[in-house]
């Protein structure tokens, strides 16, 4: 299905003005639902990418966050399409298992932070189907994951996926209960976290710097003053008293900090 930029918002319409200037085709983000199976589990993903650019280009996976694939992780993903990339968010909990905020998606969350080997398995299948779309130029990956889709992608490091970068926005928990898998990233991680987050205390972040100095990891944490959990999802409020609020700022300057980062790993945004 095709998708209108007046609908997803200013960041796909300057791609689209960016392409006018430059006397290119207009971009045309496009989506679609991709269903795959893992051990007899159906699963359905989400794909993203701009039919104006021809040829291979670099694959970035967009990770859900608790409540699974929703609308938020939709835009996130057509977003980063927009920006020169193929995109998959893939369903780590199964076609179909959507859970409603707070109780239902932290008892879903629960049976994967809690279980890391199947975690794994589920982030890893959807890195296969990006790694086999023939859009995908498989020299040049990523993948980046929101809350649990933080978590998520850092254990897709830490099994030893061939990923250039890494990044977690606002992810919980980021340490890991076995530190030692760290010695299997291959690329650099870049976490970016609400300073006043009361999920991830700064006992977890020690914890995960701990954890990536004694694996010898290019690593960096970006902290944002008077910011909160789910800081880049305008669906969480405005009340950092509850700790979990959109915060404009730190949503802006976090995805700033993305594409500096995609930039300094040899995949930079159109």
């Amino acid at each position: 299905m095709t998708f209108d930029y007046r609908r997803y918002g200013v960041a796909l319409a300057m791609v689209a003005v960016a392409g006018f200037a430059s006397g290119l085709a207009r971009a045309e983000v496009r989506g679609q639902t991709v269903e795959y199976q893992l051990d007899g589990t159906v699963l359905e993903g989400y794909l993203a990418w701009d039919d104006a650019i021809s040829g291979k280009r670099p694959g970035v996976l967009v990770v859900q966050t608790w409540t699974g694939i929703g609308d938020f992780i939709r835009r996130r993903t057509e977003q980063v399409a927009a920006m020169g990339y193929v995109a998959f968010s893939p369903d780590i909990y199964g076609k179909g298992v959507r859970p409603t905020p707070p109780k239902a998606s932290a008892e879903e969350m629960r049976k994967y932070t809690g279980n890391r080997p199947l975690l794994r398995a589920r982030v890893l299948a959807g890195w296969d189907q990006l790694r086999a779309n023939p859009m995908t130029d498989t020299s040049r990956l990523a993948a980046i994951g929101f809350c649990f889709g933080g978590t998520t992608v850092l254990e897709l490091a830490r099994s030893g996926a061939d990923a250039l970068g890494i990044v977690s926005f606002h992810g919980g928990p980021v340490s890991s209960p076995t530190p030692a898998d760290a010695k299997n990233i291959k690329g650099k991680v870049l976490l970016l976290h609400g300073g006043d987050d009361p999920n991830v205390p700064p006992s977890e972040i020690n914890a995960f710097v701990d954890e990536m100095r004694a694996a010898k990891v290019d690593w960096q944490v970006v902290s944002y003053g008077n910011t909160v959990h789910s800081f880049t999802d305008p669906s969480a409020g405005n009340d950092n008293s509850r700790g979990a609020a959109y915060n404009a700022l730190s949503d802006k300057r976090s995805w700033i900090a993305l594409q500096d980062f995609f930039r300094e790993i040899g995949i930079p945004p159109r």
